[in-house]
């Protein structure tokens, strides 16, 4: 079960995966380690059961009909980090734990957003992401040791408030959205985009403020 949701079980074989802990020594677990933002391998009984938690609530919320609003409240409420009053998210809903997903007031998620969550993403209030987003926080290493060994790492994404994310937008690791600023369909964000801006293409760069 742990290896068909992407998690290694405890004890996982150094020697099957050439595991070099880039931090030799470090006493932390690996779930400390992820949150930490520091490269970590997706094992252990802790990490496992924050995994395994946010997949049972993400299928239950993926599962409702529209006619179940008060129970797609209720199991959000359960599955995000916070949830602002008022806000709104069509399945399908696609997290890697969903408790570091925090979405403010007022929000409006269209059908198929991706967030993955391995380190907090930080949603406004007011802001509208259209069909088919992606928040990706999570990386792997250059170098192709590690990431043949497993480690990877996550990066915050942050986005102000009042900010609107065309369909297909793709958001990178570490970057930050200002307030107000609108992301054209099909972006992709590599960097940071300041507020009041309206911002397109691949990578995406500001073509005029608002």
């Amino acid at each position: 079960m742990a290896e068909e949701e992407g998690v290694l079980p405890d004890g996982a074989a150094a020697e099957d995966t050439k595991m070099a802990d880039p931090l030799p020594g470090d006493p932390r677990t690996m779930w400390q380690r992820l949150r930490d933002g520091d490269l970590y391998r997706a094992q252990g009984d802790e990490l496992k059961r924050h995994h395994l938690t946010g997949m049972a609530l993400q299928e239950e919320f993926n599962a409702t009909g529209a006619h179940e609003g008060a129970r797609r409240a209720e199991l959000l409420g359960r599955l995000l980090g916070t949830r602002g009053k008022g806000v709104q998210i069509r399945p399908p809903l696609y997290v890697d734990y969903g408790a570091h997903l925090h979405i403010g007031d007022g929000t409006f998620v269209n059908y198929g957003l991706i967030a993955l969550d391995v380190a907090d993403i930080r949603i406004g209030r007011d802001c509208q992401l259209a069909p088919g987003v992606q928040l990706l926080t999570a990386w792997h290493p250059l170098e192709p040791g590690l990431r043949r060994a497993g480690w990877e790492a996550a990066t915050p994404i942050t986005i102000g408030d009042n900010v609107w994310l065309g369909a297909g937008v793709i958001v990178l690791p570490g970057v930050t959205i200002g307030d107000n600023t609108v992301v054209g369909a099909g972006a992709l964000v590599t960097s940071d985009l300041p507020a009041n801006v309206l911002a397109v293409g691949s990578p995406a760069h500001a073509v005029r403020p608002l």
